[in-house]
């Protein structure tokens, strides 16, 4: 490993750190005689535990566990119950909170029972009962509770092989976590702010970790406890602008057109909840992982750009325009003096034409080095990490990946063809066969992604 790849290993592992979930609830959360306190930015949340006759915990995502793992040891045994539902290997020891293991993107049978747990769990809330929520990305494929509706004695029922179906044609056909929540909200007993109807009458505090681009709340784990400003009219339009209506059941169809002619009860909308008692509190973002980026790469010596928080569409795409800030940074220092150390972060989308294996990061990284492989100077002086923070890019066990001048050389020494996997979408086995695969196992934290450039 290069000097600069390890500082990049280093500036990725400290904007995880800014985001550890137990670092965050512990420093914001505080409980004195009874009375527990949420410290924010716009003014503390204080909850008096006295006026509750029960204190329950329920939530759902990559990052739940340690959230969960924090709030037991701040409450300890005035937790009466709790659930949550993490990814398969994303768990901490739990001491009074149940954790039930479930897959992600596509969601399994244990996703659907943890789901129904927490659906009992929600409904037994009384307006004496104090529910903390804990909430973070993957949470809409760890709690999938499929619709069931009546319309004129007909019923209407999803299957979790149909959410299956659902799921793998989105993330297929490269549409954003946004648009693939609004089906998912659609489908669901419990998303678009369903699971406050289920806990009403109880007060409800619900810690988010955000884990998509805008930080929008009614997008986070398809918008549980928030209002939901999307309809069913929008979802159609979903799988028409994708033209994917061939890949998704036709009676998934049939209850996303029926929605749209108000046939169905809408999801949660916010002149309902504002009559829920309901705070959403948002504790940790892609914007506080790249700070904490940027303050490693300043104390290893670099100047530092941050340029985004918000960076979408195609992965490739992504990595040709970051490639231009390279060569423009290499070149004339347009953005900071070298050495330089460009951050930005964001989340991506693979439209997935090919068999292999990989993710959104891996497929930018390798698109990148394709481009270090047409440069006059072969990448010299350039080096790129693309990770994502759950430690899990796409559904494999690597955060992500490398790109530079000794990457490519090494490519070209075992005569393999970039383009020909990149053809394929096999991004993961390129970069495994020369080294160049960034893991860290899980993380239990997930912010979105992170992307580095060192440029000298």
């Amino acid at each position: 490993m290069t000097k600069e790849q390890e500082h990049l290993e280093q500036i990725f592992a400290e904007a995880l750190s800014r985001v550890d979930p137990y670092k965050i609830i512990t420093n914001k959360m505080t409980l004195k005689d009874e009375v527990l306190t949420v410290v924010m930015d716009e003014g503390n949340i204080v909850v008096d535990l006295k006026e509750f006759e029960r204190i329950v915990v329920i939530g759902a995502g990559k990052a739940t566990a340690k959230l969960a793992r924090a709030v037991e040891d701040i409450l300890g045994d005035r937790i009466e119950s709790g659930l949550i539902s993490v990814k398969y290997g994303h768990t901490e020891k739990l001491e009074r909170i149940k954790t039930i293991e479930a897959a992600h993107p596509v969601p399994d049978e244990n996703g659907v029972r943890a789901a129904k747990e927490v659906e009992e769990l929600a409904c037994s809330a009384t307006d004496r009962t104090l529910v903390i929520n804990l909430i973070s990305g993957g949470g809409s494929a760890l709690l999938p509770s499929p619709m069931c509706a009546e319309v004129d004695g007909e019923k209407i029922a999803i299957t979790l092989e149909d959410k299956q179906s659902v799921t793998k044609a989105l993330l297929s056909c490269g549409a954003d976590i946004s648009e693939i929540n609004c089906i998912r909200k659609h489908l669901s007993n419990l998303k678009g702010g369903r699971l406050l109807r289920c806990l009403r009458p109880a007060r409800s505090l619900n810690l988010i970790l955000s884990d998509v681009v805008g930080d929008n709340l009614d997008t986070i784990a398809s918008g549980m406890t928030s209002f939901d400003r999307s309809t069913y009219c929008d979802a159609v339009s979903i799988i028409d602008h994708y033209k994917i209506r061939d890949k998704v059941p036709a009676h998934v169809i049939k209850a996303l057109e029926l929605g749209s002619k108000g046939r169905l009860v809408e999801t949660l909308k916010k002149d309902e909840f504002q009559n829920a008692r309901a705070e959403n509190i948002l504790i940790g973002t892609n914007r506080i992982a790249l700070l904490g980026a940027r303050d490693k790469a300043q104390e290893l010596g670099y100047n530092v750009r941050m340029l985004t928080s918000r960076l979408q569409g195609e992965a490739a795409n992504a990595a040709d325009m970051l490639w231009a800030v390279a060569q423009d940074e290499r070149e004339w220092e347009l953005i900071e003096k070298k050495p330089a150390c460009i951050i930005v972060g964001g989340e991506t989308v693979v439209t997935i034409k090919g068999n292999g294996k990989g993710g959104r990061n891996q497929e930018m990284a390798l698109q990148f080095l394709m481009r270090l492989g047409q440069d006059e100077q072969e990448g010299k002086g350039i080096h790129f990490l693309a990770a994502s923070t759950d430690g899990n890019d796409g559904p494999t066990d690597a955060a992500g990946g490398f790109a530079d001048s000794e990457i490519l050389k090494k490519s070209r020494e075992m005569g393999l063809s970039i383009a020909d996997y990149l053809h394929d979408n096999d991004s993961y086995h390129f970069l495994e066969k020369v080294g160049a695969l960034h893991k860290t196992g899980p993380t239990n934290t997930n912010v979105c992604d992170v992307q580095m450039l060192i440029v000298k």
